[in-house]
């Protein structure tokens, strides 16, 4: 891969893609969860995303179902939980596994650019966030205690870059 514009995704309606469409913009890319300990997050994930779209910032949602099997639905369901639930917005992609042998192409590099605690790669839960700034590179992630407003100076700083 030559930029992390280039990752094939599939939108959560099933469409193939690449992340080339936010080019420019600052990313969050956050893998979620339906019925994690942490779903409350995605109301922070959408104020952030309301707050600063204009300013360039995208957050993409990664459905996940790899631990405590806490994403079942189907695309459909999560869409819909996710729109009446939370009123998210922000684009969401197809389910997908974060760790182990079919982890995708964007995730691999996600991990491999900013490791966690002790360096090591896998993700340990859902709501697992990496920062993206205008350039595509990975500046930073965070865990899943770490709630989207503690991050917001973050973003900020990178959006008046």
């Amino acid at each position: 891969m030559s930029s992390i514009y280039d990752f094939k995704v599939k939108t959560i309606e099933g469409k193939e893609t690449t992340l080339a469409p936010y080019k420019g913009k600052v990313m969050l890319i956050v893998n979620v969860a339906s019925k994690c300990g942490y779903t409350p997050q995605y109301d922070g994930l959408q104020t952030l995303y309301e707050k600063y779209h204009e300013k360039g910032l995208v957050i993409l949602g990664f459905p996940c179902n790899q631990f405590a099997n806490q994403e079942p639905g189907t695309e459909e369901e999560i869409q819909h939980f996710c729109r009446v639930n939370f009123g998210v917005t922000f684009p969401m992609f197809s389910k997908i596994e974060v760790n182990g042998e079919n982890t995708p192409p964007l995730y691999a590099y996600l991990k491999s650019e900013q490791t966690g605690i002790l360096g090591t790669e896998a993700i340990k839960w859902n709501f697992t966030k990496f920062l993206v700034d205008r350039e595509g590179k990975v500046v930073a992630r965070f865990g899943p205690s770490t709630k989207p407003n503690e991050i917001e100076e973050e973003i900020e700083k990178l959006l008046n870059q």
